[in-house]
């Protein structure tokens, strides 16, 4: 089974002209500004109109010129709205994802018709990207959810957020566009919550706190991110708790507000706190025991179901690698 390559499209959904009068392969949708929408922004407008659009998935639509506005393109998301305006959609079909499913194993935690939670291993990069073309958790989902297509582009279907590679723990991916939608407008509105455990060098002088500084590409390592000053950083919040000193070590919780690349890691490092055998941030190379990666996991998600609207909460049961250095930093500790 696994030499196969399979071509996964979204089906088409039905035409709202007649298909003659349009591009075969493209859904035509078309609307008229009511009243009450007299003053919205473009992308907003469309998105509260088509709940099975994402608000993303449509400002892409409109940079590649597929939103037509008075019967001319608009490549402007900000643009105002009037009362009577006349606004065409065109969505092309989706494009073929020639990607090749893996069956690699999976701890899933929670399964629906909507979504999947998952206990990522380390290792395991979340998508596709330069040098990781394949062995990604996609290929492992196209696996075992095969109908992702068409959710958040080709490279990426159903990912609503993203763990490093060697980050471990609990990873939620949606199985439908409007999961996806109503998954990500959580964590964008910061009612999803994210918390980490991680082991860090060093002993904070409180016991808590928040840390709030903006984070951009390095200036000089283009493989690292960085705390810089806006407009190249921007915003990352983290809040963080010590829940065991350890020595000349600690055993830290860290709640996301945001959402920025390595922003854990590089808050952490920022506070001169780096987690324990991280291989960018820490300049200490040497650990307790031999580590694969950073002793960083994914430890509790919680949100709102997209469908039922009931509060979800998952815990991912810590891999035995980061057991293992709390054991023998609790031994060590004495």
């Amino acid at each position: 089974m696994g030499d196969k390559v399979t071509t996964v499209e979204t089906p088409e959904a039905p035409l709202e002209e007649d298909p003659d009068e349009g591009v075969e392969g493209v859904e035509i949708r078309q609307i008229t500004i009511p009243e009450t929408q007299q003053g919205s922004r473009l992308d907003r407008s469309l998105a509260e109109y088509w709940s099975d659009l994402s608000r993303s998935r449509l400002q892409r639509l409109i940079r590649e010129g597929q939103v037509w506005l008075n019967g001319n393109p608009c490549l402007d998301k900000n643009r105002t709205l009037q009362a009577g305006d006349q606004i065409e959609v065109r969505i092309p079909a989706a494009t073929p994802l020639t990607l090749q499913p893996e069956w690699i194993p999976l701890e899933i935690l929670y399964e629906d018709a909507d979504l999947i939670v998952i206990n990522k291993p380390r290792d395991l990069v979340v998508h596709p990207a330069p040098g990781h073309s394949s062995g990604t958790l996609v290929h492992a989902l196209l696996a075992h959810c095969p109908n992702l297509s068409g959710i958040n582009g080709a490279q990426r279907p159903g990912i609503v957020h993203r763990l490093d590679k060697d980050t471990t723990g609990a990873l939620v991916i949606a199985k439908q566009d409007q999961a996806h939608q109503h998954l990500q407008a959580q964590i964008q509105a910061k009612t999803a919550r994210r918390i980490y455990l991680g082991v860090v060098l060093g002993r904070p002088a409180q016991s808590h706190g928040t840390l709030s500084a903006p984070i951009g590409r390095h200036p000089v390592d283009r493989q690292k991110m960085a705390v810089v000053e806006p407009p190249k950083g921007r915003a990352a919040v983290t809040h963080w708790q010590v829940l065991e000193r350890l020595g000349n070590y600690s055993l830290m919780q860290f709640e996301l507000e945001t959402g920025r690349t390595h922003q854990i890691r590089v808050h952490a490092a920022h506070l001169r706190l780096p987690i324990v055998g991280d291989p960018l941030y820490t300049q200490s190379k040497s650990s307790p025991v031999k580590l694969r990666g950073q002793a960083l996991h994914a430890w509790k998600l919680s949100f709102v179901h997209p469908r039922s609207g009931q509060p979800m909460q998952f815990t991912a049961p810590l891999p035995e690698e980061f057991e293992r250095l709390l054991r023998q930093l609790r031994s060590q500790a004495g």
